[in-house]
């Protein structure tokens, strides 16, 4: 596999070897001791998680504030551009965001770790998003923050339609108000 820090090194591009021919593709999408090593720690996973969503649902910027959750993402179908903000108030990058696109084409994935809110747009008439946590959920913890706040300043991709939002994403607080990693 080949691994790609982003601007924020933390956060890492995973790409898959990815083997094919005319009956179609094998690919490792998971290999805990591949992936220790590229991240430079042990990481267990206790939680895997599947969504389907239609075009331009938004989902996140989600955290938990207890039982931080650092998480492997993917598509399976479909397309997103993913995103991970720094809510690290001591990191040198803190209020940045990277994101990425994820496709069932490309076979990208973005380990985005603990201390950093997450969220997706589905760019695709439908996307399968795949994701592995760290810590299970924990809904009394679960925190998210405005996937248009300002400060943040994302550059979400136009998807000719306005984002669908859950009820919890509408409330989510601005970063200034938001509770945060130290």
């Amino acid at each position: 596999m080949t691994v790609t820090p982003t601007a924020i090194p933390d956060v890492l591009v995973i790409e898959p070897k990815v083997f094919g021919d005319a009956r179609g593709f094998f690919f490792e999408s998971f290999n805990a001791k591949a992936f220790d090593e590229a991240v430079g720690r042990h990481v267990e996973f206790v939680q895997d998680n599947h969504s389907r969503s239609v075009k331009g649902v938004l989902r996140g910027l989600h955290y938990q504030i207890q039982q931080p959750q650092g998480k492997l993402v993917r598509v399976v179908r479909g397309a997103v551009f993913d995103v991970a903000v720094d809510i690290r108030k001591s990191s040198p990058t803190f209020g940045h965001w990277v994101g990425e696109e994820l496709t069932e084409e490309n076979h990208k994935q973005l380990w985005v770790p603990e201390g950093f809110a997450h969220g997706f747009l589905v760019v695709s008439e439908s996307a399968d998003f795949l994701y592995k946590t760290t810590d299970y959920y924990a809904p009394a913890h679960e925190r998210a923050i405005r996937w248009d706040d300002a400060r943040l300043g994302i550059q979400w991709p136009d998807t000719g339609v306005a984002p669908r939002l859950s009820a919890k994403d509408q409330q989510a607080s601005i970063l200034d108000d938001a509770e945060l990693f130290t």
